[in-house]
């Protein structure tokens, strides 16, 4: 049996990878949570869930993907950094966080090894997530300026942050076949937000394509041909009951963007700024 661990935030006890409704804070889950074990077990808990809660909780605990099942697990258990070695790690899927009527979804890539996985949290625990987590604060959008887990106090006001890939991959770097098998989780993400969306802003070309990839799916109007990624970069998309969602590019808050200079705090600002008007 795994060991219990006190939650760096809350102190609570909890196994590395969290067991479903074991007292992880912020857990959508429950020992009853349906488990996706395919990829049309994830379409078919995806299409039938009923609200943004049920949905994350069953994204929470899928193990449709046996490669990523295997890597998020290994690292929340014997490849944790050295620096967090006596913490608790999520090992799970990331469910979105934010808003659950939120106007703005966020799009990210994949959870990161030692960030998300650890946490439990989008973007958080990780260099990416400082620098989002700061702009999204001086924006107005996070009522934080940096997020570390769970219990942190940290909320987002009419935005939700969600990924194209749920789970840590090795390398950052899911497959294209585990990004399909991923899809109608973000599908339903964004079905479920349509009543407030207004804006999908994307954080780099896997985000991008991904949220392209769910508008068709959901039998929106998008232009042709494809619309090309870039920073800053928008495309309007149609609904089929008339409504329209802006799709917004920005580079993504990787290192590689950030220590470059080729993503500044002011780039992103003013992106986040946008999403206003």
């Amino acid at each position: 049996m795994d060991r219990l661990e006190p939650h760096p935030v809350t102190g609570g006890p909890s196994t590395s990878p969290a067991t479903p409704g074991g007292g992880w804070p912020g857990d959508p889950a429950s020992a009853a949570t349906p488990v996706a074990r395919t990829a049309a077990r994830v379409r078919r808990l995806a299409s039938s869930a009923a609200d943004v809660a049920e949905l994350q909780a069953r994204i929470s605990v899928c193990r449709a993907c046996p490669r990523l099942v295997r890597w998020r697990e290994s690292v929340a258990r014997e490849g944790r950094r050295a620096a967090f070695a006596d913490q608790p790690y999520w090992g799970r899927p990331g469910p979105s966080f934010g808003d659950p009527e939120a106007e703005v979804l966020l799009v990210g890539l994949a959870p990161a090894a030692n960030g998300t996985n650890r946490t439990g949290r989008m973007f958080t625990g990780d260099s990416s997530g400082d620098f989002l987590w700061a702009a999204l604060h001086r924006t107005g959008w996070a009522a934080l300026p940096t997020s570390v887990g769970a219990g942190d106090g940290q909320r987002l006001e009419g935005m939700r942050v969600v990924a194209a890939v749920r789970c840590a991959p090795p390398g950052n770097a899911p497959t294209g076949a585990e990004r399909a098998t991923c899809a109608p989780w973000l599908a339903r993400d964004v079905e479920l937000a349509l009543p407030h969306l207004r804006v999908v802003l994307c954080l780099g070309g896997i985000a991008w394509d991904a949220a392209l990839g769910a508008a068709r799916d959901l039998g929106w109007e998008v232009p042709r041909p494809k619309p090309r990624f870039g920073h800053a970069a928008e495309v309007p998309l149609r609904t089929p009951s008339g409504q329209v969602v802006r799709l917004v590019g920005c580079y993504h808050v990787s290192p590689h963007n950030t220590f470059t200079k080729r993503l500044t705090p002011a780039m992103l600002d003013e992106v986040l700024a946008g999403l206003r008007g």
